[in-house]
């Protein structure tokens, strides 16, 4: 017998901006599937995002187009398309984007991000 499934239909949602100054395209972030979400982060050219972290919350970047600076825990690393990064839960990052174009990445998530995970390091 053939374990339950579910469908997750589009959402009309679309981007939108953020107080850690990106945009942002959920593309799966549902309570049928707790274990993890994905979205699509866009940077514009010489913006830096806001210094946070997430708790309890595993992120993935996975950069799609252009080139940043990501910076975790104080180290930074530049990265470029198909570069990726794993960023614990609860440490410090921000990224920059140092090229001309946006910065896009896609941001994987386990557990599924949720708003309260959120911290902002800035305030």
């Amino acid at each position: 017998m053939a374990g339950e499934h579910t469908i997750v239909f589009a959402n009309d949602t679309g981007e939108f901006w953020t107080d850690e100054r990106c945009y942002i395209t959920e593309l799966h972030n549902c309570a049928a599937s707790p274990e993890t979400s994905l979205a699509l982060a866009r940077v514009e050219a010489g913006v830096t995002t806001q210094l946070h972290s997430l708790a309890g919350v595993i992120e993935r970047y996975i950069v799609r187009q252009g080139e940043g600076t990501l910076e975790v825990n104080g180290i930074k690393q530049k990265l470029v398309a198909g570069d990726q990064a794993v960023i614990p839960a609860g440490a410090p990052q921000r990224i920059e984007n140092t090229g001309s174009v946006d910065l896009e990445f896609y941001c994987l998530c386990t557990p599924r991000f949720f708003p309260e995970a959120y911290v902002n390091l800035e305030q």
